[in-house]
């Protein structure tokens, strides 16, 4: 069985749920990017991110984001060591493969930031020291919708640093069944066993990397970020590194349907989880800002030029 296949397979033995929620965390994973899962509570998004953690034989660290969690408690702490006298550094949770940061706007903002240079760069600055963080590394972010109460919500740089935000739905009732019976969070999710390793992860990366994009698809990514940033009804438009982020995203999908080349509908398909959560709209309204922004989305996607 194809590696992707395997992985997909493993997940969904144990989140009976949205198959479009598994994909959109592979491709994540294999475009070395980040995912925010974003929904109501006990919908299954911690379920999700623990499969996904359990599926890869990586280290996992977890990080349950309460208000009173410190930035150190993330990253880490510098100690001295009075029998040696030297300062020594105590590495924290985010020290990991895979990380899960639980409920991650239940954290102060300045919490939050604790996380910005890692997911931007990979990296934990302590004492002036740079610390690497292994690779494969992957942030799993989970969160509440902003009105409930009790959550920060999460500035525009911090989202920025997520690959895309992803919600997950009610399970159709077939699934909703099948979880009353098999109850997997309490069986199967702790018999999980990996299918496949750090190396695997790395070699499927690096296959994404050498997926083609014709420059035709780059013209069309960059006239959706540029519709965006020029729309009258948004503030902020997609960035370039949302574009790039577009662009990433669409290689893992094609990899992950067994092509060495990205079509339109890759583009297409990650738009409003790649997108949606980048750009801010002039009048923001709290009870329906999502659908209001995949909405403004999917006209500028039917105003611009498509090349499907």
């Amino acid at each position: 069985m194809d590696k992707i296949a395997a992985l997909r397979a493993n997940i969904a033995s144990v989140y009976l749920g949205n198959s479009r929620a598994i994909d959109r965390l592979i491709v994540c994973l294999l475009a070395r990017g980040h995912v925010l899962i974003e929904d109501v509570p006990g919908v299954g998004k911690t379920i999700l991110a623990q499969a996904l953690a359990r599926s890869l034989h990586c280290s996992f660290g977890r990080i349950q984001c309460t208000p009173d969690l410190l930035p150190s408690d993330i990253t880490g702490v510098a100690m001295f060591d009075r029998e040696t006298g030297h300062v020594t550094f105590r590495r924290g949770p985010v020290f990991a493969n895979i990380v899960l940061a639980d409920e991650i706007n239940r954290a102060t903002p300045r919490t939050q930031s604790a996380l910005l240079e890692a997911m931007a760069e990979a990296t934990v600055t302590a004492e002036s020291e740079v610390h690497a963080l292994p690779s494969p590394f992957m942030v799993i972010a989970t969160q509440n919708p902003h009105e409930f109460e009790g959550t920060y919500l999460l500035p525009e740089n911090q989202l920025d640093r997520f690959l895309m935000r992803t919600g997950l739905g009610y399970p159709a009732a077939a699934d909703e069944s099948r979880i009353i019976h098999q109850q997997p969070a309490r069986t199967a999710l702790h018999a999980l066993a990996p299918v496949i390793d750090g190396d695997d992860v790395a070699t499927l990366q690096r296959e994404v990397d050498c997926v083609r994009i014709d420059q035709s698809l780059v013209d069309y990514i960059i006239a959706i970020a540029h519709a965006t940033r020029h729309h009258p009804q948004l503030q902020l438009g997609v960035s370039p590194r949302g574009a790039l982020a577009l662009a990433h995203s669409a290689r893992a999908t094609a990899r992950c349907a067994q092509r060495d080349f990205v079509v339109p509908e890759d583009i297409l398909e990650n738009v409003l989880p790649v997108c949606a959560h980048r750009v801010v709209p002039r009048v923001m309204d709290r009870a329906n800002g999502v659908a209001e922004v995949e909405r403004l989305l999917n006209d500028i996607l039917a105003s611009v030029q498509s090349v499907v």
